[in-house]
């Protein structure tokens, strides 16, 4: 080779991009946008002058690595005993630990006035029922299912709940040995909750009390969770979501084979004929009169959402009590108590009869401050145009907004003791005259509170 040949292959080489020179220019693009974005953040953004931990400014990831270790709401806690009722967690998003934040953020709008939206990074699997859809859509869907969670329908269904709850005592006697051996009273009231929601939602029951184990439905429900928490999360970060959408589809088919479950069972219910008063009796019943109130695929998807929101809230609850109450004999004590003065056997405990229980209502209210299900509050919300004031603070428009329910459950600014389980606090005790349990709304408020909060009443 000539020495005119190296010397064109050298030039070529330094003219001609090279794969290190796209790294090295990509490395360069990447620190300068971290640079400005950090610049941004710090001392830019509409959201500065709000205290929160400096690397919660800057990035997601802290905020991220929380809510999938599952252990969030304690981290709220201590940072707003420690910055206040507002603290910013992550560089578009505050926490508020504040009684009045709920009310302000989620409660009714005027006439007009914009909703403020779920955040929607992490409701894109739920746009066709009650729990992602828009503010029109959601109006629509409330109306077509309130026909399954009237006072009412509860009554018309109260022979099913009977049933499932006499199967449970009978299958904790046959598992204990009549109180001689322990069980996991968390999984039995799991396996009641779903066989109870799922014959109401689709007209028969999972089988799990029966078979002492989940169905596989149940079990791909759970499953169902988990994949959301991480598919929210990674996709506050475009960049990482466009590489993960490349990993193994099974990873994230599990919501899609989850609706085709729930699409076979309502065909299933619907085709059966049956005019019982189930959740999907009563709704196409008050659909009849007008038919494009929700369609079939709408119908199933709700199906599925009404099963896994009631059933393991339920069971959270209900476990979260037993608990409580074997940690405390003294409760346990007057609540035995009150429920033996007021009935002389079983089959007097109804519905009806029930609420005129006090300490009872307490014990469940105590439990819900305490070990509220939905810990988090649910998903975040988005500050609609104009922004908005929340409990005295101004926050600008497209800000996402927690409001942590566990977190101000134990602040002991509002709740004296707010570690101890005292059922007294909610029937007027002296010692705890001053605390905010109107701030205590577990089923949250406003227009997309729970749909059944019936069934605890």
């Amino acid at each position: 080779m000539t020495d005119d040949s190296y010397l064109r292959c050298a030039t070529d080489a330094l003219t001609q991009p090279s794969i290190w020179n796209i790294t090295l220019l990509v490395l360069i693009v990447t620190f300068i946008y971290a640079v400005f974005k950090t610049v941004y953040n710090v001392f830019l953004h509409p959201l500065r002058k709000f205290p929160g931990p400096w690397l919660y400014t800057l990035t997601s990831i802290p905020h991220t690595r929380l809510t999938l270790s599952g252990l969030s709401h304690k981290k709220h806690l201590e940072l707003h005993l420690k910055y206040g009722p507002v603290v910013r967690i992550a560089p578009n998003m505050l926490s508020f630990n504040h009684p009045d934040a709920m009310k302000d953020l989620r409660g009714h709008r005027k006439t007009g006035e914009p909703e403020h939206g779920k955040d929607p990074i992490s409701i894109p699997f739920n746009l066709d029922n009650i729990v992602g859809s828009n503010r029109e859509h959601h109006t629509r869907f409330r109306r077509a299912l309130a026909h399954g969670f009237s006072s009412q329908a509860m009554l018309e269904q109260e022979p099913t709940f009977k049933a499932y709850v006499d199967q449970l005592l009978g299958r904790l006697e046959e598992n204990s040995s009549d109180g001689t051996v322990a069980v996991d009273i968390a999984s039995w009231y799991t396996f009641t909750a779903f066989d109870l929601i799922g014959d109401l939602a689709f007209g028969e029951s999972f089988g799990c009390l029966d078979n002492s184990n989940y169905h596989p439905w149940v079990a791909l429900t759970f499953q169902s969770l988990k994949s959301l928490a991480f598919n929210t999360e990674i996709g506050r970060y475009p960049s990482i979501a466009m590489l993960v959408q490349l990993l193994p589809r099974g990873i994230f088919s599990k919501f899609a084979e989850n609706k085709k479950l729930s699409s076979a069972k309502v065909r299933k219910r619907l085709d059966s004929g049956s005019n019982r008063p189930d959740f999907i009796g009563k709704i196409t019943e008050g659909s009849r009169s007008k038919p494009t109130e929700i369609n079939f695929e709408e119908l199933a998807s709700n199906a599925s959402v009404l099963i896994v929101a009631g059933s393991e809230t339920t069971a959270t609850l209900l476990s979260a009590a037993i608990y409580f109450l074997t940690k405390n004999p003294q409760a346990f004590a007057m609540l035995a108590e009150e429920i033996r003065g007021a009935f002389t056997n079983k089959d007097e405990i109804g519905l009806i009869t029930t609420q005129g229980l006090p300490y009872m209502q307490a014990v469940l209210d105590e439990a819900l401050r305490l070990y509220p299900p939905v810990a988090g509050g649910g998903s975040p919300r988005k500050v609609a145009k104009g922004g908005v004031q929340i409990a005295g603070y101004f926050v600008p428009e497209n800000t996402l907004v927690e409001n942590d329910m566990w977190a101000l459950h134990h602040n002991p600014k509002y709740f004296a003791q707010p570690e101890s389980f005292v059922p007294e606090r909610w029937l007027g005790h002296k010692d705890f005259q001053d605390d905010q349990l109107g701030a205590v709304k577990p089923f949250s408020i406003g227009p997309r509170n729970c749909i059944g909060m019936n069934i605890k009443e």
